[in-house]
This record gives structure tokens, sequence and C-alpha cells, in this order.
């Protein structure tokens, strides 16, 4: 099933993930294009400012838990999402925990412990990891563990370059046991000097968490499909770069979203080549780190 509308999407908005793709061969493209449509369906509709979104939500979280509910047949982006749900044998938990995600963005976020931030980034982005595996045709069961990581890592990644933007939206993820100080949603929205280095350190706390995720997720990729695998390590190495260079300018939050260049993409995408190259056979991966997960017991994907 080919679908140009997903990949447009992909283009338009996942520039790094869009990159990534272009190693996946058409069908797999196409596959994880139209998971990536149905995620930005609902981050847009989270994010968005329609008033009856909450309700949306909600309809699509009981769709996904019931096939046979009205919302299926209702909203096109939904079903689109069941039939390659059915195609792919996805994890409907874990589509659903992702509308969890969505629905508490839907009120007002200031977490205040390591753990709380963790099984956020499970349900928004780890999730997608647990999907993604099933897209790629992953046959080895032990590599859902590292791509919940590299899910992890890469919504910590996105926290760490959208603080400014988040806080905006009345959203903190940075931890209160992070900062020095109390720090609301407001205070960091308007970028006053008091906030400027508390901030900063947490976001240097926020992207060395990450590199824990990322480097257990770079082992876990050689469980995957020879024919994805190169992908997955230039989309890991593309999204790393957003926190390399984040923290490479400084950490200034405050001026802005960190952009990874074309240029830097394609040297990226020549340097995955050595992972690629020098990888370990899938019987070779040493087993997952359980610590990493210890914070997310009982959610979708996770003993």
């Amino acid at each position: 099933m080919d679908s140009p509308q997903a990949k447009q999407v992909l283009a338009r908005h996942g520039k790094s993930f869009y990159w990534a793709s272009l190693f996946l061969g058409s069908a797999l493209a196409d596959r994880a294009a139209r998971l990536y449509q149905f995620c930005r369906f609902v981050d847009d509709l989270a994010d968005g400012d329609l008033p009856h979104r909450l309700d949306s939500l909600e309809d699509i979280r009981a769709g996904l838990k019931d096939p046979q509910h009205p919302a299926v047949a209702e909203i096109a982006e939904l079903k689109a999402f069941i039939a390659l749900a059915n195609e792919s044998q996805l994890p409907l938990n874990a589509a659903a925990e992702l509308l969890d995600g969505m629905l508490r963005d839907q009120h007002p976020t200031a977490l205040e412990t390591q753990a709380e931030l963790l099984r956020y980034c499970h349900a928004v982005a780890g999730t997608v990891g647990l999907m993604m595996c099933r897209v790629l045709n992953c046959q080895h069961p032990r590599a859902e563990s590292f791509a919940i990581d590299l899910g992890i890592a890469m919504q910590l990644t996105n926290i760490a370059r959208d603080v400014l933007e988040d806080a905006k939206m009345e959203r903190r993820y940075l931890p209160a046991a992070w900062l020095d100080r109390p720090l609301d949603p407001e205070t960091i929205a308007r970028a006053g000097n008091n906030a400027l280095i508390p901030v900063a350190d947490a976001i240097d706390q926020l992207l060395t968490l990450a590199e824990l995720y990322y480097a257990s997720a770079l082992k876990g990729i050689h469980l995957l499909p020879w024919r994805s695998r190169f992908s997955i390590i230039v989309a890991l190495r593309v999204y790393r770069q957003i926190g390399r260079q984040l923290k490479r300018g400084g950490l200034k939050w405050w001026q802005g979203r960190t952009v990874v260049s074309k240029l830097t993409k394609a040297r990226l995408s020549i340097s995955s080549l050595i992972d690629l190259l020098s990888g370990l056979s899938p019987k070779s991966v040493a087993a997952h780190n359980s610590a990493l997960h210890r914070h997310l017991k009982g959610l979708a994907g996770v003993e």
C-alpha cells in the first residue's frame, strides 16, 4: 500500500526522520511514513487550539482500545492507523499509551522527578519505538527494549530543544528535582536572567541522560533486519546531533530551536556506515540494561 500523502507529511514535518527513511527502501519507508503520519496527527491535535481536541483525543484512544468504536469509521487518520496496525501487528496498547501522553499534555505540566520524566518519554516516544520495531519486520523480541530506549533518547532531545516553546504552552518537562529554585513554565517562558542558568543546567542533565539511552539503542540496532539497520543508525546519529549542537553552542535554550543542516546530515550518514559495517551479529548483542527501565514497570513493552 503506497501512501504518498504520508511521505509528504514526513518530509514536511519530520525532516530528520525523512532523511533516514530514504535508506529504507520503498515498502518499509512507506510503512514508517504511515506510522509517523498517525503520530504527527495526534501530536498536532494535542498541541493545537481546536475547541474539541480533548474529546477527539479521547475518541481516538477509545478507538484504539476497541476497533469497533464509531471513531474508527469517523476519523480517517485513525482508520488508516488501524489498517497499518493489522498489517504490521502493531501493539495497540502502545498506541493507547501514546494517546495517554497526549491527553496529559492537555493540562499544565510541571514534572517533579526523573521517574515522571522517563514515564512521559515512554508514553509519547518509547511507544513509537516499540511500534517501529514491528513496522520494520524485526523478528528479535529482545529488540523492543532497545527500541524503547531510542524513543526515550529522542524525546529527551526534543525536550531539550523545545524548552522555550513548551514553556509557552504551560509545560515544564524539566524535573523540579533538577532545578536549584522553583521555576514554573511562565517564568521559563519569559527567559529572564533568573532562569537562564538553572534551565541550562537542567538541559545539560537531560542531554547526559539521553546519551545513556542512545548508547543502549545503538547496541540494540544490530537486532534489526539488515535492510533497516542503516536507516535507524542514521536517524539515531542525526537526532543525537541536535543535543550535541545545543551543548556545543552553550545551551542557549532561549535562542530557539537547534537545527541540523543537510551537510551535517550527509556527513553523519557517511559515518553511520562505520557503525553498520563494524556491527555485531544479533547473537552477540549483550542483554539489555534493565536499570534503564526501572521507572517504566507496567508500561507497554516493559516487563
